[in-house]
């Protein structure tokens, strides 16, 4: 088991990427408020102008893949290596930062964001995979995958 202190030090990057993310999805709802607001859409209503339905939809997937993201990237950091899942999990902010001004624009705008987001969660999901099945192998098998594959290269 870790210490305290070192547990902490372990996870910073991963709970950086976690805090940037909870910050970039809080801006996506202030843009959809901005957005009800100069398009006289009010809560609950979520029709209006095309432009605040598209903004309302980014904010929306965004949020629907929100727990997904968190899951892969803490697995994928805590299984495999926290440097490379915190890497993926900036790709993934940057995609959907693309994403959302994209969407904005117009309904094909998300699409190159949309792709690199669900690129980076599915390699976070493959890393998360070989993590647990390698901690998992380690400690009912005592083969270590991790290490056999260090000692080739």
């Amino acid at each position: 088991m870790r210490a305290a202190g070192n547990m902490a030090g372990d996870l910073a990057l991963l709970a950086a990427v976690s805090l940037l993310s909870a910050l970039q999805q809080s801006r996506f709802a202030r843009l959809v408020g901005k957005s009800r607001m100069k398009h006289k859409v009010m809560p609950p209503a979520v029709t209006g102008a095309p432009e605040f339905e598209r903004i309302f939809r980014a904010q929306q997937n965004s949020a629907e893949f929100y727990p997904i993201f968190l899951t892969v990237l803490w697995i994928a950091g805590w299984f495999f290596n926290q440097e490379l899942a915190s890497l993926l999990g900036l790709l993934y902010l940057f995609a959907r930062h693309k994403y959302f001004h994209g969407y904005a624009q117009s309904a094909s705008g998300r699409l190159m964001g949309f792709y690199l987001s669900l690129i980076a969660l599915a390699c976070l999901t493959v890393l998360g995979a070989a993590g647990i099945v390698n901690s998992l192998m380690n400690e009912y098998l005592d083969v270590n995958i991790g290490k056999r594959f260090h000692k080739l290269f």
